[in-house]
């Protein structure tokens, strides 16, 4: 297992984490079993956003005698009323949710203390201004939470939540699908009616966010990696295609800020499909070929990091090269940080030969070398 650093947080979490969503519709032993098999595998992040006693005890009795092999993400607003799941941000029902959420994790604190699941410009200044954030930030404050994130589906609150500056890390939707449709505060609309024809490459508002979590270290987990399933099936796809979960991972941990995506598991068996994209080949993770030749949807003429330009006779990180001058050129002047990250690999933009073989190989037709030129002037190397 591959672990990546979350942020400004520092933690240090899996490529492939824990959604914990599915836990409550099997046996308790059942699904305490599945979840020690993953932290077998080296898997040390799982997300609760659930509120319900039944997921809450399972991870709980899971971690029993190794919280320390684990990072959590416990969610400040997820309450439990009446036998159902409300989100909210009356303190009435937030505080004694989150004090059920340590007493039945049996812990004294969670990781990543998360600002549950706002989507909505009114939902976020009411979660903003007032008592809820009060006591978000008392728990950081008294060590109840380590580090205070945020869950969205929305880029636009994304961004919001970036410029706090006391964010350090953001739960956020990302799959294929998922990036093509704008911004919206309703998640179970965004294919409502769509048009085919207007989808075409990645919504500059994600994208845009995505740069904004890079440029200030603000971590990025997945949710929705695999589209509930749809975009693993031919006929439920909305590219008409389906892809694999070695695909759906590789995608999303290219995307800038991504430290960890976090899968749902029925079984043991997924748990090791997820994994095995630690040793998958380059083709198996391949998602770019999927894309390009699906019959819906394209992304032509727009580098998606996906690493198919290689091998460079001279070693160029082209991908890399190519997503630090994305970074660069959104601002109207480049920041330290990615001018610093630029300068730091082995081989720079200015040793391109202009052979243009990475170009024979990018299924999006990007002309690299021409963008290899432009980011040696940007960069001076």
């Amino acid at each position: 297992m591959k672990y990546r650093t979350l942020g400004k947080t520092g933690v240090k979490v899996s490529e492939i984490g824990f959604g914990g969503e599915w836990l409550e519709r099997h046996e308790e032993s059942e699904s305490i079993e599945l979840l020690k098999y993953a932290a077998g595998k080296g898997i040390n992040i799982v997300d609760c956003w659930m509120s319900d006693p039944k997921s809450r005890d399972i991870i709980g009795k899971a971690m029993e005698g190794c919280r320390d092999s684990w990072y959590v993400q416990g969610h400040i607003g997820s309450t439990y009323q009446n036998g159902q799941y409300v989100r909210t941000r009356d303190l009435k029902h937030v505080r004694p949710a989150f004090e059920d959420l340590l007493s039945r994790l049996r812990t004294d604190h969670v990781d990543l203390g998360m600002i549950h699941y706002i989507d909505s410009m009114e939902d976020w200044n009411n979660a903003m201004n007032g008592e809820f954030i009060e006591y978000v930030h008392e728990l950081h404050e008294k060590g109840k939470i380590r580090h205070i994130g945020l869950s969205t589906h929305n880029p636009v609150i994304g961004k919001l939540a970036v410029k706090t500056g006391f964010i350090g890390m953001i739960l956020f939707s990302i799959n294929p699908a998922f990036d093509m449709r704008p911004a919206t505060e309703d998640l179970e609309s965004m294919f409502d009616g769509y048009d085919n024809d207007r989808l075409s490459g990645i919504d500059p508002e994600r994208a845009r966010f995505y740069q904004m979590c890079e440029e200030e270290n603000v971590g990025l987990t997945v949710m929705k990696g695999f589209f509930g399933g749809a975009l693993l099936d031919k006929e439920r796809s909305p590219f008409g295609v389906a892809f694999t979960p070695a695909q759906l991972i590789h995608y999303a941990l290219t995307r800038p800020g991504v430290s960890s995506i976090l899968c749902g598991y029925d079984t043991k068996d997924q748990i090791d499909e997820a994994v095995s994209y630690e040793t998958a080949t380059e083709e198996e993770k391949d998602y770019a070929s999927v894309i390009a030749n699906a019959p819906l949807h394209s992304y032509m003429g727009q580098c998606t990091y996906c690493g198919h330009c290689k091998p460079c006779p001279v070693d160029i990180d082209i991908a890399m090269v190519n997503k630090l001058y994305d970074l660069a050129t959104v601002q109207e002047k480049a920041p330290e940080s990615v001018i610093e990250h630029y300068k730091a690999l082995s081989h720079t933009a200015s040793e391109c030969v202009g052979c243009r073989s990475c170009e024979s190989r990018c299924p999006f037709g990007v002309k690299i070398a021409d963008r290899m030129e432009r980011a040696s002037a940007l960069f001076g190397c």
